[in-house]
């Protein structure tokens, strides 16, 4: 405790940390009155650091390593009026400078936004791009996105899981803010309460990410900005149906005045029907699947909340405190007329503060201290298997950044993570209590060179001691980005990281089976070698602005927890005693075919291999391959937003000793639309999912003797849909 006590006391000290410029750009009239501008232009002058402006008319753009440079903004017939610089957010106000006669000038903004500039392979998902989508939550936040895959995880539970670079989505570090968001108890059910409608944006990095943000990032990162009180609207209301009834609300209020500035997210949603129209027999003649018994969809019943405030009164003082609960009830399984019916019962509730204090001291020289305290209650009911834990976490991270000079950036700090678990487990011939205390502590260090606008390295080590196993992990970490020409960049990266994987929480997926739980003694953390190349090259092509995105992956475990399904008798974990490893190949097309149609082409290959009981397969249910085909179209007043997507999702391993006849799974395609008329405050939507209707058929084994002792029940074996077509519409209200 005592080192815990030391680190608290660095909480007087803070920082601003920045690596990217926020602000805004308005059109003001004669009367003060300010409309957003979409698709101005903002640039660093003398550099050629760029980007355009939201629908909100807000911008994020890389930091100058110019200490000269400008920043500035430009729009066809407009020119600055005014600009303001105040706590880091740059805001520009524009007047027409010519009276245009018949002429509309419009601008597209662009809905992914990729870099060429920064040393991360990093990609943007702005909050349109997520509207492409039903999106009720991040687990549904990437249909649209190549990098990222979003499978379902089990035929009982309902929920989606992510995997990226041929893993699963445990080895992706997700944070909020650059703080962490999705760990511990929250790996199974996390992504489900963080709701689409408070994500102003979404940042996906491949491979190692900073040594500043922890160990854990292996395959990746993915950050999550909420708005926060200078871009969300002051009301903001979403209310979300689909033809199967489930209902969700999201309302939001901004106070956007004064030194203190805040905002207030509320979410709810409920289902409570019992549907069975999918699950039929798997050597079935008909085409249309029937009825299995179990619920194609849980019932259930959630509410979360977020309050964010954040104090403007100082230049060189920032500090914001956000307080985030959430609480649900979950229930599936069997419908309720079935004798002894097969019942999964989650319930969740959580209560997370945490804060950022920042003071600069020059304009060389600042601090920060990053803080959360987190309490978790989870109780589980899978049939015989039963789990209850509560999670208390602190985390604490000190940073402080020192510019020498215009090209190098020195960034050291401090980092803490508490984390203590009282659980109880009583399943098939394994059981548990236990009051567990783990934690690390670690120091990092970073540096960041920039040659010249074409050459920028990133290269940093942290050491974490871990008191479980009384033993430093190192991890060393570079990322170098060059410009051969101002549109092409080439990076590459590579970098080691290490978890502490929790068996259970993590694959809770596996409970709904009849399996008998086999864990090993002495579970070691994961490590792992992460490298990659990526090349990006942006060009015009007939006037129009297109790029062509590369990369390949290849992961390297030192150790990893084996999660073994072959067997249909076991679920057994280990440590790893042989090879695992993932290889990577993703390309990306994009390219805007006429005014406002805009087509996406993406293909990724993954093999995907590791040791069971000492030999090598493939990991069983990661597709080897997924093509992604999105088109968009956005009428050139911007009333109408139209939006298709294909994705082709390939075969994928099923485990031998089961008692699914396939080896492999056959690919499939899975077609969704979305179609959004906007108003000056509403907008209408409507969408569809799944139009094809294709499910995974008998995605449950055994189901009707699930309590026999011999039974070879199991509902984990999923790779494909375990619903079908889905229809939702919705309405978007706000007020500026």
């Amino acid at each position: 405790m005592k080192n815990l006590y030391i680190v608290l006391a660095l909480i007087l000290i803070s920082l601003k940390v920045e690596s990217q410029v926020l602000g805004f750009v308005y059109e003001q009239s004669s009367n003060k009155e300010k409309t957003p501008i979409v698709g101005a232009s903002v640039y660093w002058q003398g550099t050629n650091i760029s980007t355009t402006t939201f629908e909100d008319g807000s911008f994020l753009i890389e930091e100058s390593s110019i200490p000269e440079s400008r920043l500035m903004v430009s729009f066809v017939g407009y020119e600055i009026d005014e600009q303001d610089f105040t706590e880091g957010l740059y805001t520009f106000y524009l007047n027409k400078n010519t009276e245009l006669s018949q002429i509309d000038v419009n601008a597209n903004k662009t809905t992914t936004i990729v870099s060429t500039l920064k040393p991360l392979n990093t990609q943007v998902l702005s909050n349109s791009e997520l509207q492409k989508a039903a999106c009720c939550n991040l687990s549904e936040s990437f249909s649209t996105n190549t990098t990222v895959d979003v499978l379902y995880s089990d035929a009982v539970s309902g929920l989606k899981k992510i995997q990226m670079l041929g893993l699963d989505g445990a080895y992706v570090q997700i944070n909020n803010e650059s703080m962490p968001l999705i760990r511990g108890l929250q790996r199974s059910y996390g992504l489900t309460y963080v709701p689409g409608s408070w994500i102003n944006s979404i940042k996906i990095t491949k491979g190692m990410a900073s040594v500043v943000n922890g160990h854990e990032s292996i395959t990746g990162q993915i950050n999550v900005e909420y708005f926060d009180p200078e871009n969300a609207d002051k009301i903001f209301w979403n209310f979300f149906i689909s033809n199967h009834g489930k209902i969700e609300n999201n309302l939001m209020f901004s106070k956007k005045s004064g030194n203190w500035k805040s905002n207030l997210f509320t979410h709810a949603s409920y289902f409570d029907k019992e549907e069975d129209s999918y699950g039929g027999d798997l050597n079935s003649s008909l085409d249309q699947n029937s009825g299995d018994g179990f619920l194609d969809m849980p019932k259930f019943k959630q509410f979360s909340f977020l309050n964010r405030w954040k104090y403007y009164g100082s230049d060189d003082f920032t500090f914001q405190i956000n307080f985030k609960g959430a609480a649900e009830e979950r229930i599936s399984g069997q419908k309720q007329d079935i004798l002894n019916p097969y019942i999964a019962k989650i319930n969740n509730n959580l209560f997370n503060i945490y804060s950022k204090i920042g003071t600069t001291f020059s304009d060389k020289k600042s601090y920060a201290l990053q803080s959360s305290f987190l309490l978790h209650e989870k109780d589980a009911l899978f049939g015989i298997n039963l789990y209850e834990g509560v999670q208390k976490t602190i985390y604490l991270n000190f940073i402080s950044d020192n510019y020498f000079n215009k090209k190098n950036l020195l960034r050291y700090g401090l980092s803490y993570n508490l984390d203590n678990y009282d659980e109880i487990f009583r399943g098939n011939g394994y059981s548990f209590d236990r009051d567990l205390h783990k934690y690390t502590a670690g120091v990092f260090l970073e540096h960041t060179f920039t040659s010249s606008e074409y050459l920028k390295i990133i290269s940093g080590i942290r050491s974490d001691y871990y008191n479980k196993t009384n033993k430093l992990y190192y991890s060393p970490r570079l990322n170098l980005r060059y410009n051969p020409t101002e549109n092409t960049a080439v990076r590459l990266a590579m970098g080691q990281g290490f978890r502490i994987a929790e068996p259970i929480v993590e694959n809770m997926s596996f409970l709904n089976s009849s399996r008998e739980l086999k864990i090993q003694q002495n579970i070691l953390p994961e490590e792992a070698i992460n490298y990659g190349l990526n090349i990006i090259h942006c060009f015009y092509l007939f006037n129009k602005e297109g790029a062509i995105n590369l990369d390949i992956y290849r992961t390297d475990f030192k150790n990893q927890l084996v999660v073994d399904i072959e067997n249909q008798d076991f679920l057994s974990f280990y440590n790893l005693d042989g090879k695992s490893y993932s290889n990577t190949i993703q390309f990306e097309f994009d390219y805007e075919l006429i005014n406002g149609l805009q087509a996406r082409l993406g293909y990724k290959l993954n093999e995907s291999v590791s040791t069971f009981d000492g030999v090598e397969k493939q990991i069983p249910l990661i597709p080897s391959y997924r093509i992604l085909y999105n088109i968009s179209y956005t009428t050139i007043n911007n009333n109408w937003i139209f939006d298709y997507t294909i994705n082709r999702i390939g075969s994928s391993r099923i485990p031998e000793n089961t008692n699914i006849s396939e080896e492999n799974s056959k690919p499939f395609n899975l077609h969704n639309t979305n179609i959004t008329r906007k108003f000056k405050n509403f907008d209408f939507y409507l969408g569809a999912e799944n139009i094809l209707n294709y499910v995974q058929k008998n995605p449950i084994i055994d189901g009707d003797n699930w309590s026999d002792n011999n039974s070879d029940f199991d509902a984990s074996m999923i790779y494909a849909p375990i619903s079908g077509l889905t229809l939702y519409s919705g309405i978007r209200y706000k007020i500026n």
